[in-house]
């Protein structure tokens, strides 16, 4: 039995010098260690052998499996660097090299280019940019915005509610109360994102869509600072003159409150869907902070005052580009985002 071992091993020995590459390897792997390979069938003889020359012709096997494979483990991990060598150098890419454009090329939507914009637009005004999560609790999306649980405001925003409790944010207007919960006044702000409310889908209507919450808290802050930013914001917006008027509006969170509607820019006044044949698209609800909010976040109300403003970057997105239906944004339409 050991004269068989001992031609074994010089066979190993001689034939291990022809292993030149991963396949010859694998194939050398195969028939030392494989289920039928040589190495494997000398265990299968050790029934016939006594207890005595069992433990010493394991032995010898073991010793010479544990050499096969320390032979086959080695040339593996050469090979393998060979191989990545080769296959690195052949397929080598300089990643600096200017890229060839093709009409596939990814690019922002109508709704990114619109808040970046804004968001460019408020910075260089030194406001801040804050965020907020889009499930939120009661508190911050109703109660804090002096929006109470009997309160008929409730009832104009149709709300998503989840099965923990909470709910999917109807507004923007949350971030704010975090805002002052975190910052001390004098503070001014932006807080761009995603909404939900449970409503009739139409050109001008979407169950999600996008909101830009806007805040400055100072002294003596009054109506005349509301209109000179929102002045500010639209002339940079639209590059042009745009037609606006300003009406009462009533919001819990804001004392007094207005509407800042402007002329359809669709139809130029004249009426559509987007407008609702009225000729004025609401786009801009503001007002000056009402004191229970600022109490809520943490703020005396007999100190500091501030106005705060929701503006629909959905709607604005729509004005900006000419875009007769909300629906367009989330149709995934590839025809209709490759225009941008």
């Amino acid at each position: 039995m050991l004269e068989k071992l001992e031609n074994l091993k010089q066979q190993f020995i001689q034939e291990k010098e022809g292993v030149k590459n991963l396949e010859s390897l694998n194939d050398f792997k195969i028939k030392y260690l494989g289920k039928k390979g040589f190495v494997t069938s000398l265990f299968s003889i050790m029934k016939d052998l006594s207890p005595e020359e069992r433990k010493d012709f394991g032995n010898h096997i073991n010793k010479l499996k544990n050499e096969i494979e320390d032979f086959i483990a080695q040339l593996s991990d050469t090979y393998i660097k060979m191989e990545t060598e080769k296959k690195l150098k052949n397929e080598w890419l300089d990643i600096t090299m200017p890229f060839k454009q093709n009409k596939f090329s990814g690019h922002l939507s109508p709704i990114s280019r619109i808040t970046f914009e804004i968001m460019d637009i408020f910075k260089n005004l030194g406001f801040s940019i804050f965020d907020g999560p889009q499930s939120e609790d009661d508190y911050h999306n109703f109660t804090a915005l002096n929006i109470p649980e009997t309160h008929p405001a409730r009832d104009m925003q149709d709300t998503f509610w989840l099965k923990n409790k909470m709910l999917l944010r109807t507004h923007t207007s949350p971030v704010q109360i975090r805002a002052m919960e975190t910052f001390d006044p004098p503070l001014k702000g932006i807080a761009p994102g995603k909404v939900f409310r449970y409503e009739a889908i139409d050109a001008s209507h979407e169950i999600s869509f996008y909101q830009v919450e806007g805040i400055m808290i100072d002294k003596n802050i009054s109506v005349a600072n509301l209109i000179y930013f929102m002045k500010t914001l639209l002339s940079e917006i639209f590059k042009k003159d745009i037609k606006i008027r300003l009406r009462p509006g009533f919001f819990p969170f804001v004392e007094p409150g207005f509407e800042l509607d402007i002329q359809c820019l669709i139809c130029g006044g004249k009426g559509c869907s987007v407008c609702k044949n009225v000729g004025w698209v609401e786009l801009l609800p503001c007002g000056l902070m009402h004191p229970n909010v600022l109490k809520e976040g943490g703020i005396n109300p007999e100190k500091w005052t501030g106005f705060a403003f929701g503006l629909g970057l959905s709607r604005l997105a729509m004005m900006s580009y000419g875009i007769n239906d909300i629906r367009w944004f989330a149709s995934g339409d590839l025809r209709f985002l490759e225009q941008f």
